[in-house]
């Protein structure tokens, strides 16, 4: 993914510089933690300060310990920290998330080989049940982190902090486990017992992960925007996994 920010640590203190801004990056960010100091202290970084007309835009908060989660997820703080942020408060309302789908069916054909494969099988996703299920609000929202990788969740020994809240918006369970199963740092985790921690609606989720891998794959596609930062084939991996969940 492009690089969104620039970090200044000073002591227990740390100043996010945004290097873009123009879905309202910055704001949401400061508003979330705002959010969960009042409901769940100590679950994020502590909000100290912000200068949000300043170009670039500024937030500034504590630092929070703890080391990249890996592979060997300590499933059990990982699910309370997830809880602990669903519960928090959130004001905006909920939206369906299928333009992501439609980046991957609304673009270009492959033209050929497994990449085409996946792209048609996308396209005939829309033509299936799971459309309307995501699109019919949830009996539950919640608020979703949407950003999911590894290095934003902390571990302590005790705890499980999470970081960065760019992206962060009302959800559902459902959607957030989907957009974390999907999501390529935890293509090595085990995530049966966090799946089984975080009891969800499974059709809602079953849909949602077929979602979020149309969209992995029109990052990883040939082309597209996160292509280059991995290793050459990962496009074709990415239509393996699209198909298998479809």
């Amino acid at each position: 993914m492009p690089h969104t920010h620039d970090l200044t640590f000073a002591g227990a203190i740390l100043t996010k510089r945004y290097t873009s801004w123009d879905r309202g990056e910055h704001v949401r960010e400061w508003t979330v933690l705002q959010q969960i100091h009042r409901d769940a202290p100590g679950l994020a970084p502590r909000p100290v300060s912000a200068d949000l007309a300043s170009r670039p835009p500024a937030v500034t908060m504590s630092v929070v310990p703890g080391a990249p989660l890996t592979a060997t997820v300590p499933t059990a703080p990982v699910a309370a920290a997830i809880g602990e942020l669903w519960r928090v408060s959130h004001d905006e309302p909920w939206r369906d998330d299928l333009a992501f789908a439609r980046r991957l069916t609304d673009g270009p054909r492959p033209p050929g080989g497994i990449l085409a494969e996946a792209h048609d099988a996308a396209r005939d996703w829309w033509r299936g049940p799971d459309p309307e299920v995501l699109r019919r609000p949830p009996a539950v929202t919640v608020l979703g982190h949407r950003d999911p990788n590894l290095d934003n969740y902390l571990w302590d020994g005790h705890r499980v902090r999470i970081v960065d809240f760019e992206d962060a918006t009302t959800s559902d369970p459902a959607t957030e486990l989907a957009i974390l199963m999907e999501h390529r740092s935890w293509r090595e985790v085990d995530t049966g017992p966090l799946r089984a921690l975080l009891a969800v609606d499974e059709q809602r989720l079953a849909a949602a992960r077929r979602l979020w891998a149309m969209f992995w794959l029109w990052l990883l596609r040939p082309g597209g925007r996160s292509a280059a930062r991995n290793h050459p084939g990962v496009g074709e991996e990415q239509a393996r996994r699209l198909l298998d969940l479809l």
